[in-house]
């Protein structure tokens, strides 16, 4: 009968963690098929065999020492008299019931469930530091050292933070063992026996916790001297990182702090031989009583006497670290600032000049043409376009500056009735094309000019797509089955669908039952293993979002908010850029720390990036994902980048060298506008490189505001094709003006450069400050005192349309500014904007036009008649051919090309001049 009752525990128990283990278990064999079908399953080994490491260590020494611990309070108990408590009632009251057999067995039982409960715990909270150990077996060197321990950025960024962890995992080790054991001695009845309260522990009781409070003592001291280092992280002072009161009080405190806790712990010691509690007792109060007055009152009384009533003398040096740090941290002493003072003497012959940088005026506003693009371009009501993109082509010759979307499928907007199971794994599996229209074209109705249209998608421009379907994208957020018994939808076709079957490279083969039966039980579907539609050549595909996907596989890199789709070789492709990011740089203000920029700049789109208090980044990596078979090419950009170079020695085989990035990617590469909008925000003050000015805060910058749709809003950065001053040609850049703190005039303006080789470069053009440069709001309160678009603007505001005022921006042309407003009219019970007018602001003019030309035309006057072209035949349109195609090299960074393309050419030139 006993032996009954024990095999049915044991099943019991059998069941019980199989059941609690299986689920985890199932999860990992369906994750590792999934990186071995993308490619990256040593990645993934990686990281999970070092989990595994890290918490069974954790798991046995804990288990180990607490198990230790426990028998170990148990044993000394026993050698003294019992005593009315918990404890032992508790056994006695088993004895009353019958229970007799279970008293002894109990609470061993308890005991070991406690310690392996806590011991499962430490494990499972240990895992999470697998990065912070491979990152210090594997630490990189910056090459720069910290002002204050002129340590390399290294130690701080890869080594501090494992030492810091290991004196956490063995305090928190200790900490329990000694709270443990209390709880034992407290049940037992072996606290607080006698009325004395100097001889309330029997000596074995007093030997075990002195002994553990000693080990804690001398683990705290360790954290004193590593709280050293963290001083360079301190807040406190005028500036992030210690200032002059953590240098000369609060340093010295550390160490003397370190001295008097590992002198608490040698006194914890010597009490052993003492009788009473006394000793003990009497140190740990004047631990405090001293901890309080060095750590606390000392750098305090240092701060308010010697400090602050001589502040900037004590503190400028400290400031220059910090100027000197954040400006390392965030990239800002690449920036090539420029004096640009704007000239009212722009002649329709500078236009002329500039004519591909007018060509490309953004006149339209993402977000009315995004709405354009879902009444016009959605086709059908399961396609739905989520955001507009932007980037440049060259397009039948000329560079293009355009605006696309993806075509996606968005399985909510499927009627109802159509909500089955089948079509939402089996048939509904992919979008459709995509909508590109360039960016200052406008029909006659005020609809974007498209490139590329509908469905099958047509193109008016020598941009083919060759493989349209959508696998892997911004909406994909469910799995599908594909290679199925049944087709899946392709795309509409009149009346009728196109059907198809998919023969990429994506999916996990799951034909086999085995794989089945994982997946059902893993998705919590049974139709997965007992459908019909499948067979052996069945796949399956999950993880289809870019976001999802590429954290998937380098869940320690930062991504930016927005892939952007692009058209390569005929196919779709996902471009995401990634940052290595940290929050260890000695001395860098964090973007997220507010006592100086908090209410200068919005930060909730660049949250995701910037939350942990970041005050490192670079954008280290581009990843390109292909929208149809779900392939991911991880591409170094920044080969110096010391963190990156630390994760490619971890993960040997997840990037690629920059060298293995093809001209037709690299061409579409453009300067990311979340880095980009980190670094204007830092640089909003850290322009000032003098700390008396940077103390004093007198040059304070910051981003311009503008009015949409009646409300005020901070102006986002925007990408442009222009001919930046004293460039040669027209090129891409992303631009953001900036306007000093509480004025509205523009003081300067950045630029970040994305073609060829001056990708990456950042040039400010900084005006005189004695010059007043209208800023944008005070554009906008121009054109709303111009009487005759007021009158206008009002009119169709009273016949049932809505005003849409776009985007305002500042084109910088030779050594001018013209200031370009759209106006689009949306009816107001409709859904599609129409680009109706262009307001033009070039000095004391303010002119609202139908088009940019007329608007231009009514400032400038009228373009002068080109001279008519001549035949050309022959040699010359053959040196008119290599020029175009080296133009084309060019753009897409294509050095070698453009070199071979440059040689023709001038020996057809040499030829010509004979």
């Amino acid at each position: 009968m006993k032996s009954r009752q024990n095999l049915t525990l044991i099943l019991l128990l059998t069941t019980f963690v199989l059941l609690a283990v299986s689920s985890p278990l199932v999860h990992l064999l369906v994750e590792a098929w999934w990186f071995e079908s993308v490619g990256f399953e040593d990645a993934f080994w990686t990281r999970i065999r070092w989990q595994i490491l890290i918490g069974a260590v954790t798991f046995i020494v804990y288990g180990l020492f607490l198990g230790g611990n426990a028998l170990l309070a148990m044993n000394l108990s026993k050698t003294l008299p019992k005593v009315n408590s918990v404890w032992n009632r508790s056994l006695n009251a088993l004895e009353y019931q019958g229970l007799g057999n279970y008293a002894d067995k109990l609470p061993k039982y308890a005991i070991a469930l406690a310690v392996i409960l806590a011991s499962v715990a430490a494990a499972v909270a240990s895992v999470a530091s697998w990065e912070t150990v491979l990152k210090f077996l594997q630490a990189s060197s910056f090459g720069r050292s910290d002002p204050i321990f002129q340590r390399d950025i290294g130690f701080y960024v890869f080594r501090l933070p494992f030492y810091e962890g290991i004196q956490r995992w063995f305090l928190m080790l200790l900490g329990a063992g000694f709270v443990g054991a209390v709880v034992l001695y407290n049940l037992k009845g072996m606290l607080f026996r006698g009325k004395n309260w100097q001889y309330a522990l029997a000596r074995p009781i007093k030997t075990h916790l002195s002994l553990l409070l000693a080990a804690i003592a001398l683990l705290l001291a360790l954290g004193f001297w590593l709280g050293r280092y963290k001083l360079l992280y301190s807040g406190d002072g005028a500036v992030f990182g210690a200032g002059y009161a953590d240098v000369h009080a609060r340093l010295q405190a550390y160490w003397l702090m370190m001295f008097v806790t590992f002198a608490l712990a040698i006194l914890l010691i010597v009490s052993l031989w003492r009788r009473g509690l006394s000793l003990p007792i009497y140190g740990i109060i004047a631990y405090f009583v001293i901890f309080t007055l060095v750590d606390g009152a000392y750098p305090w009384l240092q701060q308010q006497l010697v400090v602050e009533p001589n502040e900037l003398a004590k503190e400028e040096p400290y400031i220059a670290y910090n100027i000197e740090a954040t400006r390392q941290a965030y990239d800002l002493n690449r920036i090539q600032t420029q004096n640009y003072s704007p000239q009212a003497n722009l002649t329709r012959q500078d236009l002329q000049a500039n004519q591909s940088t007018l060509d490309n005026i953004r006149l339209w506003d993402y977000r009315p043409l995004l709405s354009t693009y879902r009444q016009l371009q959605e086709i059908r009501l399961y396609y739905h376009f989520k955001d507009v993109d932007i980037d440049r082509y060259t397009l039948d010759g000329d560079y293009r500056q355009v605006m696309l979307s993806a075509r996606e499928l968005a399985y909510r907007q499927v009627p109802t009735r159509a909500k089955t199971w089948v079509n939402q794994r089996l048939k509904y599996t992919h979008g459709y094309g995509l909508a590109m229209s360039p960016v200052n074209t406008v029909t006659p109705n005020g609809l974007p000019e498209l490139f590329i249209k509908n469905i099958p998608p047509t193109s008016t421009v020598d941009l083919k797509l060759t493989e349209p379907a959508i696998y892997y994208g911004e909406e994909t957020d469910s799995y599908i089955f594909t290679r199925t018994r049944t087709e899946e939808f392709d795309y509409p076709q009149g009346d009728e669908n196109a059907l198809t079957r998919y023969d990429g490279k994506g999916g996990v083969p799951m034909g086999s039952p085995g794989r089945r039966l994982a997946y059902a039980y893993d998705f919590g579907n049974l139709k997965i293993l007992i459908s019909n539609y499948f067979n052996q050549t069945s796949h399956i595909h999950y993880h289809r979002l870019i976001a999802d996907r590429v954290k998937q596989v380098a869940p320690f890199l930062k991504f930016d908010r927005d892939p952007y789709i692009t058209v390569i070789d005929g196919k779709l492709e996902w471009i995401i850029d990634a940052y290595t990011t940290s929050d260890r740089y000695p001395y860098s203000e964090p973007v997220t720390h507010n006592n100086l920029l908090g209410a200068i700049a919005q930060e909730e789109d660049i949250q995701p990036i910037t939350a942990g208090d970041i005050n490192y980044i670079r954008n280290a990596v581009k990843v390109v994902i292909d929208a149809y078979n779900g392939t991911m090419r991880f591409y170094v950009v920044d080969e110096q980048d010391p963190i990156l170079q630390t994760y490619r020695k971890i993960f040997p085989d997840l990037f690629e060298p920059s060298e293995a990035i093809s001209p037709e990617i690299r061409a579409h590469f453009r300067y990311p506008l979340d880095l980009f909008k980190i670094q204007a925000k830092m640089y909003l003050a850290y322009h000032m490189e003098n700390p008396d000015v940077f103390y004093n805060r007198e040059d304070l910058w910051r981003f311009p505001l503008e009015i949409y749709e009646g409300t005020q809003q901070v102006k986002d950065p925007y990408y442009m094709i222009m001919r930046l001053p004293q460039a040669e040609s027209e090129e891409f850049v992303l631009i953001s003006p900036f306007t000093p703190v509480n004025k509205d005039n523009t003081i300067a303006w950045m630029a970040a450069r994305s073609d060829g080789e001056n990708y990456g470069n950042l040039l400010l053009y900084e005006f005189p400050k004695q010059v007043l440069v209208y800023g944008p709001s005070q554009i906008e309160a121009r054109i709303n005192q111009n009487p005759e678009i007021s009158q206008q603007l009002t009119l169709w505001g009273q016949e049932g349309s809505r005003v849409i005022r776009g985007d305002l921006l500042i084109i910088p042309i030779e050594e001018s500014l013209l200031y370009v407003e759209p106006i689009y009219l949306r009816a107001e019970q409709g859904e599609l904007p129409e680009l109706r007018r262009v307001i033009i602001v070039y000095e004391n003019q303010t002119v609202m036009a139908k088009t940019l030309d007329a608007a231009l035309e009514t400032i400038f006057g009228k373009a002068s008649p080109q001279p008519a072209a001549r035949p050309v035949t022959g040699d010359i349109q053959s040196a008119l051919d290599l020029h175009q195609k080296a133009q084309t090299a060019l753009q897409q960074g294509n050095w070698s090309l453009y070199g071979q393309y440059q040689k023709q050419l001038g020996d057809l030139l040499e030829k010509l001049n004979q």
